[in-house]
């Protein structure tokens, strides 16, 4: 009896639900992730189950590019909906330092793997430097703070939550190189300075970061009146929906993308500016659930599809030499970059350590190797070059971490309580 593709798809999607709502509660106290969970599903799926097409991104650019941006916008408006903390330079300083030091050292870093180890031509090289330095805003929710108003915010987890919002969109302008020196350099040249050098800085870094920041804290204030400060019969938290955490990542996303900025940024700062407004409002709290369970669901389809592209050859074209770069990264430069970022901090060696390894490579490296694949003319034996190390660091860092994350944070938060230490207070 021949089983409808569409009955099938709908019976499989049903179970996805079932585990999204279910899995988390019976992994909580196991040295297991979902995100492990998901690609391990959808490894044996694929690998034993499936006749159909394979899901590898070069088979399926455009989508994967859509389906990983989806993911990210919305994960950035949750990361942004529980941060307690308000912005400020005194009180992000941790972040600052690792935007500003540790993530830069990391594109290099990898960069100079790429190209010296790997043998990348230059454009490859800082395509790999700048997909696999920002920190994954999807797969670190067992590293981030709690719910907004939780008190669950110490350095260590606000750093990575805040890190994992604003990196994403800050690595954008590296991503745009890769992408210029693809168009107009050539991947194995070596690269000089011309009339593209400066559009770049001009518009790539400094206009769309600037469209990126004004256009989303304007629609994050916009919506944070019409929420909270309207007459009470027209505010809109009186409907009590979560849908409005949507509308706040689509019209953010979509009204930058149309002013040419970067989206991501966007969202985070609409997000930032919209938990500003009536910080004790429970309303938040609705906003910040419904967030999560559209990026939980999101992401467990996508990790799903990528347990299938591993069964199906992503990493295939794999070299020791791609593996071992990737090694070094998680193992070695990142945690040196984030010990030199944090260098005259006075934070604890214990914080710096834990910051350093929880550099957790995801699905927001899937979309900028999907988006630079898509923008460029890239030999295709290149761009699976570059998936399958970019596939081997994200499996790596999914099992590793996954691992890792809870008796790790546990004894971490264990000392704290010993030390008698407590996280600030939301304004501080």
């Amino acid at each position: 009896m021949e089983i409808d593709p569409y009955i099938a798809v709908l019976t499989g999607f049903g179970a996805l639900i079932l585990l999204v709502a279910w899995l988390p509660m019976l992994l909580k106290e196991m040295p297991l992730s979902l995100p492990i969970v998901c690609v391990g599903i959808g490894y044996l799926l694929f690998r034993f189950g499936s006749a159909g097409e394979e899901p590898h991104p070069l088979r399926y650019p455009e989508l994967t590019e859509r389906m990983t941006e989806l993911v990210v916008i919305v994960s950035l408006a949750g990361c942004g909906l529980k941060l307690d903390r308000l912005l400020g330079w005194g009180r992000w300083q941790l972040t600052w330092r690792l935007l500003g030091v540790a993530m830069p050292l990391c594109i290099l870093a990898l960069a100079f793997l790429g190209w010296t180890l790997m043998g990348l031509g230059l454009a490859a090289a800082v395509l790999l430097g700048a997909s696999l330095a920002p920190t994954d805003p999807v797969l670190a929710a067992d590293v981030q703070v709690g719910p907004p108003g939780s008190g669950e915010e110490d350095e260590v987890r606000f750093s990575l939550t805040s890190e994992a919002g604003l990196n994403d969109g800050l690595a954008f302008p590296f991503v745009n190189l890769a992408v210029a020196l693809a168009l107009h350099v050539g991947m194995a040249e070596e690269a000089a300075p011309g009339a593209w050098l400066g559009h770049w800085a001009a518009v790539d870094v400094a206009w769309k970061i600037a469209a990126g920041t004004v256009v989303g804290w304007t629609v994050g204030r916009v919506l944070a009146y019409l929420t909270f400060h309207l007459p009470n019969r027209a505010r809109l938290s009186r409907t009590g929906d979560g849908f409005l955490a949507l509308a706040l990542t689509f019209l953010s996303y979509g009204l930058t993308e149309m002013a040419h900025g970067y989206g991501f940024l966007a969202v985070f700062l609409a997000a930032l500016a919209f938990r500003r407004s009536e910080r004790d409002d429970r309303y938040h709290e609705k906003l910040h659930g419904f967030a999560e369970e559209a990026e939980r669901l999101l992401m467990m389809v996508i990790l799903v599809l990528f347990g299938g592209a591993v069964a199906e050859g992503l990493l295939d074209p794999l070299t020791w030499e791609a593996a071992a770069a990737g090694l070094l990264f998680i193992f070695l430069v990142r945690p040196a970059a984030v010990w030199l970022g944090f260098l005259g901090s006075g934070r604890p060696a214990s914080e710096t350590l834990t910051i350093g390894f929880f550099g957790i490579r995801g699905l927001g490296s899937f979309y900028y190797v999907a988006y630079a694949l898509n923008h460029a003319p890239w030999p295709v034996e290149v761009g699976a070059q570059i998936w399958a190390a970019v596939g081997f660091v994200a499996l790596v860092s999914i099992v590793l971490h996954g691992t890792t994350v809870t008796p790790v944070m546990r004894r971490l938060d264990e000392g704290r309580k010993r030390a008698g230490i407590s996280s600030p207070p939301p304004a501080a």
